[in-house]
């Protein structure tokens, strides 16, 4: 049974700059909600209480999030606003975060080693604090994972299926189908143009990991761009034992650019009770005033 959960949340966000200059990029809003809230939400829902956030410099704010304001509360008892006092004492409490510092950013795969200490011995689940995964069905994309680590008793990585066109800008999966959209991997290709891909199905930001890979992790050598890379270490333990990749019953929102962190923010506001009627209204009149 995988008790903890691991979200690394130490990046720049440099392609959100200047807003991220001082603002984690994690706690950019969708709609009213800081993303990294939305990715806590479904380790929990997974059945995840024991977190732990690997940050870095100008994170603070993720902290403060998480953290009880007693002066706040206090305001909002007063004024009798019991629906947004019961909102800010929900994110606190909702589970048991826990916080370490990467003192120097060398990349994904590094700031995974850190967690070696608070996970130990055993299974734990990834969840990439800058990634949305909806899911289609009602289960939490992290418990479709888990359901399959625990049928295979393997590591897995969540697999999105992405147009052949774009595979050139994802990593991907080269593997066996075992059936019902779960594959035994045998490498992970990263960026491969469309004619050299093995397959359209692309990393998509969980992973459940038995405890080895961090063994991995410490053979791995600095890959791309001078940083330990977490591809790195899982291309080596495909090799040596049996790891999964499983088709997720959902959508990946990546809001790892301006373009698509508009779109998830107009997604999410197409379903808020409050929104979507005004919303829908004001997008409609604005198509007519097209070119």
């Amino acid at each position: 049974m995988i008790r903890k959960a691991v979200i690394p949340a130490a990046g720049f966000g440099t392609r959100f700059l200047p807003l991220t200059k001082a603002q984690p990029k994690e706690m950019l809003p969708i709609v009213d909600t800081p993303t990294i809230q939305l990715v806590v939400e479904e380790a929990v829902e997974s059945g995840i209480t024991d977190i732990l956030m690997v940050i870095g410099k100008s994170k603070r704010a993720i902290e403060e999030h998480f953290d009880r304001n007693f002066e706040l509360e206090q305001e909002l008892a007063e004024k009798g606003k019991t629906d947004l006092l019961d909102q800010i004492r929900h994110v606190s409490e909702m589970a048991d975060i826990h916080f370490i510092w990467q003192k120097e950013l060398n990349g994904l795969g590094d700031a995974v080693s850190y967690a070696r200490s608070h996970v130990g011995n055993e299974p734990f689940a990834l969840l990439l604090g800058d990634t949305i995964l909806e899911s289609h069905s009602g289960v939490p994309v992290t418990k479709q994972l888990m359901d399959v680590s625990e049928k295979y008793q393997g590591s897995v990585v969540a697999l999105e299926e992405v147009p052949v066109e774009k595979v050139n800008r994802y990593g991907i999966m080269d593997g066996t189908d075992q059936g019902e959209g779960v594959y035994r991997v045998s490498d992970f290709i990263e960026k491969p143009e469309p004619d050299q891909a093995p397959s359209n199905l692309a990393f998509a930001g969980r992973y459940v990991f038995m405890p080895d890979i961090f063994d991995f992790l410490v053979q791995t050598g600095r890959g791309k761009n001078n940083e330990i890379q977490l591809t790195d270490a899982m291309r080596q333990m495909a090799q040596s034992r049996p790891m999964f990749g499983a088709r997720i019953d959902g959508k990946r929102h990546d809001i790892g650019n301006t373009l698509d962190f508009i779109k998830t923010n107009i997604h999410y506001a197409l379903k808020h009770p409050e929104l979507k009627g005004p919303l829908s209204d004001y997008i409609k009149a604005l198509v007519g005033t097209l070119p």
